[in-house]
């Protein structure tokens, strides 16, 4: 079991503090397993048994518990007078009206309150207003490469190339049977599409909605608009809006299989508000839906990329300067990073095409390209790095 350290000291940081702690992530990245190893630490703190209620709501055995009422009843009678609980309610979303029986937990003594979900309408509407500066989300991905490749071990390039194809998901790492990868995978798809988009947003037309998967899919990294995602739809024979369009995007993203990365306009000093660009919670799922014909190297490396720089707590934006494009601008705090990202540049044309965007940019804040060249080379004081070293952190 690889240890998600960065996850783990943010638990840690937040253990016993009257903050509700929400870990949201897509489906199979590895919250219930997270939750696991934080009630280990607990115990080598020397908490007691008792003192930790857990509940996972898609265990049939906790079905009853489906009640918020019954749910509220069950951890109230288990909580140790004058000493800290810890409760932990995974996929709490399964629950109907659940932050009820959040918030009355919540304002109890010596309650720790911990809640997992696969959908970010677990910090939507009623809940979001109920708990408004009570709680802290700790948003979950996938496994980084380091991750990967920690718990893989061996040859890196072997590793690298399994985390390419196969992408991050925990259990993918102890598959070695391509065939039941797929499977598995499947598995994961489907679920999210059938029991967190079509059951939670009613949605009648699924081959619509498969139809717009495979748009964006095939599109990641590209500048896309619902208007263009409708407009190419209706030419093949797929007739919708771009309202209903919009509507299927704000699904797969509040299901964590989307990420919407807006445009910065790095010289007028502004975001802009439309034209915005989509990556996948993980490549995986791409390679799954769409044929191997379909492989943008570029573009997986720019997706793997992008999620690297959201594990590390940069908030993310794409950079137009004047008619040229930057892959990413990462911001944290007062620092800030500009990113080309590309298979190789070793062609002059590709060189001068990545590396001319970020010579327009006049600040002196940092500024690389990644690329899979193993050649470091540089100009101007922009840095080429390679995507496996940045990965591991080199």
């Amino acid at each position: 079991m690889v240890q998600r350290k960065q996850y783990m000291e943010k638990l840690k940081k937040v253990k016993d503090l009257k903050i509700i702690k929400v870990i949201t992530g897509v489906r199979r990245c590895g919250k219930s397993t997270l939750l696991l190893m934080f009630r280990d630490y607990l115990s080598e703190c020397g908490v007691e048994d008792n003192q930790i209620i857990s509940v996972n709501f898609e265990d049939v055995a906790y079905e009853s518990l489906l009640d918020y009422k019954k749910l509220h009843d069950y951890v109230s009678e288990r909580l140790i007078p004058r000493k800290m609980t810890y409760v932990f309610l995974d996929e709490i979303q399964n629950v109907p009206q659940f932050q009820k029986t959040v918030d009355s937990l919540f304002i109890k003594d010596n309650v720790d309150v911990y809640i997992t979900g696969s959908n970010a309408q677990l910090l939507s509407g009623e809940l979001a207003t109920l708990l408004s500066g009570r709680y802290i989300e700790i948003s979950i991905l996938p496994l980084s490469f380091a991750e990967y490749f920690e718990l893989m071990g061996g040859n890196q390039r072997d590793a690298w190339n399994s985390y390419y194809k196969n992408g991050g998901f925990p259990y993918i790492a102890t598959i070695e049977d391509e065939e039941i990868c797929r499977d598995y995978l499947t598995g994961i798809y489907n679920t999210v599409l059938l029991k967190d988009i079509v059951a939670r947003k009613k949605i009648s037309d699924v081959p619509l909605l498969e139809s717009v998967i495979k748009f964006l899919f095939v599109n990641i990294g590209s500048i896309v608009s619902s208007k263009k995602i409708a407009d190419s739809l209706t030419s093949y024979g797929r007739k919708t809006t771009s309202v209903t369009v919009e509507n299927y995007i704000d699904a797969l993203i509040q299901s964590f299989i989307l990420y919407k990365v807006g445009r910065y306009d790095v010289k007028g000093k502004q975001y802009l508000k439309s034209l915005e660009k989509y990556y996948l919670v993980d490549v995986s799922l791409r390679r799954l839906v769409l044929s191997e014909k379909n492989i943008d190297v570029g573009h997986i490396l720019e997706n793997i990329v992008y999620l690297e720089l959201v594990r590390r707590g940069f908030s993310v934006s794409i950079g137009k300067v004047e008619d040229k494009e930057i892959d990413f601008i990462a911001v944290l705090g007062d620092n800030k990073i500009y990113y080309q990202v590309a298979a190789s540049i070793l062609d002059p044309t590709t060189f001068e095409r990545e590396i001319s965007p970020l010579k327009k940019v006049k600040d002196h804040y940092p500024k690389y390209i990644l690329s899979m060249d193993e050649f470091p080379m540089s100009e101007d004081g922009i840095k080429q790095k390679n995507i496996v070293e940045f990965l591991l952190g080199k």
